[in-house]
């Protein structure tokens, strides 16, 4: 295989509310971090053991401008993207590095929340992939006739 792959999938909730950025142009940035559990029973113990592992989760423009607008700390989402480290010189003069999740897709998993006293469905909560074809609802239908088929 010639190719190479960097891609992310993650599933967490968030740590923080979405910190923007906004640049000359109009283009932005949110930024947020975002929290992954893995659990486990200790096998010497007994005792159940979690262990969270943090993100730091990078946004931009438009899909910045909805994550800050929908999301809160604590919802549950997820996001799609790539791994990029950066380094940079701190006020101290000390060369930092981090790395980041660069997103470029993501969906929004919490129930939306109560606004102004109605309840929204999840429905209607926007989201980055529009691919989602509406379900009929199976409740809402007639029976179908019984045609006296065996099977």
């Amino acid at each position: 295989m010639s190719g190479t792959l960097n891609k992310v999938m993650l599933i967490g909730h968030l740590g923080d509310e979405v910190k923007m950025t906004y640049f000359d142009g109009g283009n932005c940035i949110g930024r947020f971090p975002l929290a992954t559990n893995e659990s486990y029973t200790n096998r010497q113990t007994g005792e159940r053991v979690t262990s969270t592992e943090w993100h730091n989760i990078v946004v931009r423009n438009k899909a910045a401008e909805i994550c800050e607008k929908y999301l809160t700390k604590g919802d549950k989402i997820y996001v799609e993207g790539r791994i990029k480290n950066r380094q940079w010189q701190g006020e101290d003069g000390q060369t930092r590095y981090t790395t980041e999740i660069q997103v470029t897709d993501f969906t929004f998993l919490s129930a939306k929340k109560e606004e102004g006293g109605m309840q929204q469905s999840s429905a209607s909560q926007p989201q980055q992939r529009q691919d989602h074809k509406p379900q009929s609802n199976p409740v809402a239908q007639e029976p179908e006739p019984d045609d006296d088929l065996p099977f």
